[in-house]
């Protein structure tokens, strides 16, 4: 029981539960008023020794309650130095003209301060946070398992930049009880992958799922062999995404390349773990809330569920993300999606007053995950996980956007079972990404779009032309990527109606960055093809004169031009699918 189930959150900071004893060297939790330390009230779990084990009570003599069960007078420790008091309540029935001041209510986001949520899908790094809130340092610090990467990066996370985390869930059978899912001595995969993105100014984040079952190119990578000599494994053309781990003694760091080579994005760090995390981390916080559109009864994984809202952890939990028999058609790409539900509710959890007033949860939260992650030497202790915590904790739910890499059937394939890029909207996706563009903030222009259409065509007289059919523009190749200036044409005209534009073949030289020179009275058209192409401010170059009636636009395609309907400022549309963590979607 807790100072906030004992109805005493409003005299004790939940921070301060957490106490060095000068008497004994050891960090103590102190749940009632006093500052002695009673066994009724200690945690039922066992602490580690030097960090948080209570003591019995001394007696004068110095000896404990076995020594002979002679009267003793037990002896009450010190308060101890340091520890903050809130002031307490004035009674009820105290006159109002005794000239006190009432007390103030107490503020529901100050225990929020103290016990900071640190969001998103980055729900391991929750109780890095959390744990060192409460001074448990080193026995947390040696919980985390490391693996030292071929140039992963050191130097933790900038303030004024953007990032990448790599959540990794291997399907390697380690752990109590996991051998009987079968294939139990294999080094694992894999299994699923999340790229988890985080913005400049951290206020929103993307976590993109990348299929398992995806059909890529794994380049060639480094790995460091215990003593530290370094190892090259091969590359690996067009297999599943999955074997990028685990297989022919590829470890995260070959993921991690894998994925840049796949997205453009750098990796920063990365955090692996198995089936013991999802056990363990669920039966922590007290269990996760799902919701089911149907009844569940998978025999292969064991999960049998009621139609609606259930609470899982541990085994279940585990059944839960591993099913692949009970939603959609079957898929990986169905199982993905509950997987994000799954995790969007974990996120809920976490961040519930229940889960944070609660020293007892974030204690067992944070020795179940510490103990169950694996983290590139980047981030590989306490206090590089708390700076990435205080990173996170600015994120609203609202705000983390869980997506699919986009994907279509494998050509290459008869009868297809695994997918491919879908080579529109995947680059898409990652030129948001890349330009650090929100998904939410993408959904919400989108909104405004069709609203301003609406009213635009409200406006238009029956018969006129649109803006895009008065749009006119010669296309340069200045990109280096040949055809690039037909295709953008054929996109125009096909797909947007822009059939005043013409093919001018190659720009004099290479251009490193794309370009739309207008005259001053061509400013609207300007603004269309810019909205069509997803040009950003920086590309728009006005002229001083006016042109002639029939003078085109001059586009010149750079270096950073991606393809044809690809925009440079990320994509025209959220990918479809797109959930944010703050809504409860019931799986089908």
């Amino acid at each position: 029981m807790d100072a906030h189930s004992r109805g005493r959150a409003d005299e004790i900071d939940p921070a301060d539960q957490w106490v060095l004893n000068p008497q004994t060297g050891h960090y103590e939790l102190r749940l009632d008023r006093s500052a002695e330390q009673s066994p009724q009230v200690a945690p039922s779990h066992p602490r580690p020794r030097g960090a948080g084990s209570p003591p019995g009570p001394r007696t004068r003599s110095g000896q404990g309650p076995a020594d002979g069960g002679r009267d003793r007078v037990t002896e009450t420790a010190p308060p101890v130095p340091g520890q903050r008091r809130r002031r307490a309540a004035e009674p009820d029935d105290r006159p109002a003209s005794s000239g006190r001041r009432k007390r103030r209510p107490e503020k529901k986001s100050r225990k929020k301060k103290v016990l900071m949520w640190t969001g998103g899908t980055m729900a391991f790094v929750l109780v890095g946070g959390a744990a060192g809130a409460y001074a448990l340092y080193e026995h947390f610090n040696n919980n985390i398992n490391t693996i030292d990467v071929a140039g992963g990066s050191t130097g933790g996370f900038k303030k004024d930049a953007a990032f990448n985390i790599l959540l990794i869930g291997t399907d390697k059978r380690t752990g109590e009880g996991n051998g009987g899912y079968g294939d139990k001595n294999s080094p694992g995969h894999a299994d699923t992958t999340i790229l988890f993105h985080v913005s400049k100014d951290r206020t929103n984040a993307t976590a993109m799922s990348i299929p398992r079952d995806l059909v890529i190119d794994i380049p060639e990578c480094e790995t460091k062999q215990p003593g530290g000599k370094v190892k090259t494994i091969p590359g690996q053309s067009d297999t599943r995404f999955n074997v990028s781990l685990g297989q022919s003694d590829r470890d995260p760091g070959c993921t991690m390349r894998t994925v840049k080579e796949l997205t453009g994005l750098t990796v920063d760090h990365f955090m692996m773990a198995d089936f013991n995390a999802v056990k363990e981390m669920t039966t922590a916080v007290g269990g996760v809330k799902v919701c089911l559109a149907k009844p569940v009864d998978d025999p292969k994984s064991h999960l049998k569920l009621p139609k609606g809202e259930s609470t899982i952890q541990g085994e279940q939990a585990l059944a839960f993300v591993r099913t692949r028999h009970s939603f959609g058609n079957e898929s990986d790409l169905d199982r993905i999606k509950v997987q994000q539900q799954f995790l969007s509710s974990m996120i809920r959890q976490m961040k519930s007053d229940d889960t944070l007033t609660s020293p007892t949860k974030l204690y067992d939260l944070a020795d179940a995950a510490t103990k169950a992650l694996t983290v590139d030497t980047g981030i590989g202790s306490i206090s590089k996980l708390k700076s990435l915590a205080g990173e996170l904790a600015q994120i609203d739910p609202k705000n983390i956007t869980f997506t699919t890499l986009p994907v279509i059937d494998n050509p290459a394939e008869p009868r297809p079972v695994t997918v491919v890029p879908d080579p529109v909207e995947a680059p898409r996706l990652f030129a948001m990404m890349q330009s650090d563009t929100s998904l939410t903030e993408v959904k919400k222009k989108e909104q405004d779009a069709k609203n301003a259409q609406v009213q635009a065509q409200a406006k238009l007289l029956q018969g006129a032309r649109s803006t895009a059919q008065e749009v006119r523009v010669d296309v340069y190749n200045g990109s280096g990527m040949t055809g690039a200036a037909q295709k953008t044409i054929d996109w125009l005209q096909n797909e947007h109606g822009v059939t005043r534009s013409s093919n001018r073949s190659n720009a004099p030289e290479k251009a490193a960055r794309t370009t739309l020179t207008y005259a001053p009275n061509q400013a609207d058209q300007a603004r269309k093809l810019a909205d069509l192409m997803g040009l950003p401010a920086s590309a728009l170059k006005p002229g001083t004169q006016d042109a002639g009636e029939r003078e085109p636009m001059t586009l010149v395609l750079g270096a950073d031009f991606k393809g044809a309907g690809v925009p440079l400022t990320g994509p025209a549309k959220a990918p479809a699918g797109a959930q944010t963590a703050d809504k409860q979607v019931c799986a089908k």
